[in-house]
């Protein structure tokens, strides 16, 4: 390790940084961190064979008070192998976020909201679900800001709403994007038959090499991980203005349709509707918002690459004299810059380039795909793709646009899926890697790293669905069939357990926004709590590290939002008629993620009738101060070796096997 006061091989000068694995003196409880009284004991009890749990993970030895003869007041960090490596600096952030959410919603729900609810659904459909985004992300971004940790949006609801909920969250969170990591890989295997492809070719290079690239990809450590989405998300974005691009030359006369213009506004009315899935255009409305919602599903990757993230070391003033005594928390420009301003600009991509083809395309085009998931599994006889886009460009007569249009498309879904892959296995990693107790070592195993601190075992598992992929290749797979109906509830499932991740993160916020305000008086007495003083005292310095905007408001805006969109718009498309795979992709999540979170809380309890039904306590200034000291040590213990350089190359392999 290089001595105090030097700077690694990056550049980071680590006397600014606090977080550094070495040897912390814990303050004792009560007392000012600027004394050098221990804290009071908090031992590493063995747990019972039959426990499991997700707050203190068996690498990390905390000892007692040396008083009490028990030993030295010093924490040691986790070990090596249950750490990864904080490489990402914040323009990785902000483009894994951005790859993440701006995927193939954008080229393929566009065009099935226009068939079911007109233009006037996509803009206002894609309008709310951004607004939705933004809210949510701004209880999200706050929490960051001050706790970017391992695993945060399970830590969140596990400290403020309740533990087994946060686990219950961690699971939902996983499976909702090993889910959609699938979906891509099936909406790139879809967007490949543009071209006749046989399905040989699908099989082989699609749905085989292609995931065993991005495994392989994804296993070479961060710091190339990084690099490539920042070359990924550049092409997408810049994929994604070519083609707002060409459909604005499109609409006034570059295709030899002529001038457009507003041509399909003056023919008919822009509130339009299927009057086969919805009886009215407000019930085409409600559908085209549950559509649109999985659009913007991944402006929350912003919480999962807080695990690799490295802080922003200008903020940290090493002239501050309360800089030793304050546990201020690592201020991430990167994290609160993704958070506010990833949901806009994807709202702006997705506004802008769905009123371009909205004016380019009549909402009752035979070709728009009908009502069905992303990448709809039913044979194109006569429809050249599903994007809006794509027939837009082909009705055009542009020689060669429509090609380039499916081949942004196919690199869209292709990257999105290898920033699913990583939020996927980081979000199993973070689960995982706090488990202890011999029944539970089965699931411990996927909480380790490789050599280059790459969760390679989480990486490998969370491809457990991508055996749906090959469901496409069936012959029996058309519109109506149990496979096509397979596929749409399982890409279905995927969105709406993020949503339910959505909910739960507002209402951890909300409940730790009124224990702050509460708790006021007793948190600003102490300065070891300065860093969550959320309301400021006049004249008195301020160390939070930034206050989300509307609040409260927001925040109930937001919770109102994620519950109307789970319980009222996924459900509208029963409005016109019952049928089961309808009802399975709008509640099937729910269904399932109530019952685990109770299955969870009875084994933890021991049973049901040991189950404790009540929240988090949080009012009581002594259990909130210690859940705050919780989250604070998980702030700053190890989660990288930053001053061991790691050898480039392909040695990397020998961890993959």
């Amino acid at each position: 390790m290089p001595p105090h006061g030097s700077a690694d091989h990056d550049g980071l000068d680590m006397s600014q940084i606090d977080w550094l694995p070495q040897m912390l003196t814990v303050p004792s409880l009560g007392t000012s961190p600027g004394t050098s009284e221990p804290r009071r004991s908090e031992t590493h009890l063995q747990p019972s064979l039959s426990s499991i749990s997700f707050r203190q993970p068996e690498s990390v030895t905390v000892v007692v008070d040396p008083r009490d003869g028990a030993g030295s007041d010093q924490v040691f960090l986790d070990e090596k192998d249950r750490t990864v490596n904080r490489r990402l600096r914040g323009i990785h952030v902000f483009m894994i976020t951005i790859s993440g959410v701006l995927g193939v919603g954008l080229y393929l729900r566009s065009g099935s909201i226009l068939r079911i609810g007109g233009p006037a659904a996509v803009l206002i459909s894609f309008s709310a679900m951004g607004l939705l985004a933004w809210l949510v992300m701004q209880c999200i971004g706050e929490f960051l800001a001050i706790w970017p940790v391992a695993g945060a949006l399970v830590e969140f609801v596990g400290t403020f709403v309740d533990e087994d909920l946060g686990t219950t969250v961690g699971i939902a969170y996983w499976i909702s994007y090993c889910l959609n990591f699938a979906a891509m890989i099936v909406a790139a295997a879809g967007e490949v038959e543009f071209w006749n492809t046989s399905k040989a070719i699908q099989g082989t290079v699609i749905l085989f090499i292609v995931p065993l690239f991005l495994v392989l990809l994804n296993s070479f450590g961060v710091q190339i991980y990084g690099f490539t989405e920042v070359i990924g998300g550049s092409v997408k974005i810049l994929g994604a203005i070519v083609v707002t691009v060409a459909m604005i030359v499109i609409n006034v006369g570059g295709g030899s349709e002529g001038h457009i213009g507003t041509r399909y506004y003056r023919d008919s009315s822009i509130f339009q509707y299927d009057d086969r899935a919805a009886g009215n255009w407000v019930t085409a409305l409600f559908i085209s918002l549950s559509i649109a919602a999985f659009s913007f599903i991944g402006v929350d990757i912003t919480a999962a690459t807080a695990l690799e993230a490295r802080p922003d070391k200008k903020r940290i003033s090493a002239e501050d004299p309360l800089n030793e005594e304050l546990k201020q928390p690592w201020p991430f420009i990167s994290i609160r810059f993704s958070a506010t301003w990833t949901s806009f600009i994807a709202w702006i991509a997705y506004f802008v380039a769905g009123f371009v083809m909205t004016l380019n395309l009549p909402w009752d085009n035979d070709q728009l795909p009908e009502a069905g998931w992303l990448g709809h599994p039913g044979p194109k006889t006569d429809r050249p793709s599903d994007s809006g886009f794509v027939i837009s460009a082909k009705k055009s007569g542009i020689n060669g646009l429509a090609d380039l249009f499916n081949v942004i498309l196919l690199f869209t879904a292709l990257t999105c899926a290898n920033t699913n892959l990583y939020v996927a296995s980081r979000t199993l990693f973070g689960l995982t890697r706090k488990i202890y107790g011999k029944q539970w070592r089965w699931l411990a195993f996927f909480g380790k790293t490789n050599s280059y601190q790459v969760p390679v075992r989480a990486m490998f598992l969370s491809c457990c669905f991508l055996w749906v992929p090959f469901l496409y290749l069936s012959p029996n797979n058309a519109k109506g069939t149990t496979i096509a109906s397979l596929l749409e509830v399982l890409s279905q499932l995927g969105s709406v357990s993020c949503l339910i991740v959505w909910a739960c993160e507002c209402w951890a916020f909300i409940r730790f926004y009124n224990c702050m305000k509460v708790h006021q008086v007793e948190l600003h007495n102490s300065p070891e709590f300065a860093h969550v003083c959320r309301f400021r005292r006049p004249g008195a310095p301020d160390y939070y590290p930034w206050r989300s905007h509307g609040q409260p408001v927001t925040m109930y805006l937001a919770l109102g939002g994620c519950l109307f969109t789970l319980i009222v718009a996924n459900g509208a498309a029963l409005w016109n008629g019952f049928h089961a795979s309808l009802f399975l992709s709008a509640y099937l999540a729910p269904l399932c993620f109530l019952p685990l979170w109770l299955i969870i809380k009875a084994y933890r309890s021991g049973g049901w009738r040991n189950i404790r039904w009540e929240l988090e306590d949080l009012s009581n200034v002594i259990e909130v101060k210690e859940k705050i000291r919780k989250l604070d040590e998980l702030k700053d213990r190890a989660t990288a070796r930053d001053t061991t350089p790691q050898k480039p190359g392909w040695g990397n392999l020998w961890g993959v096997i």
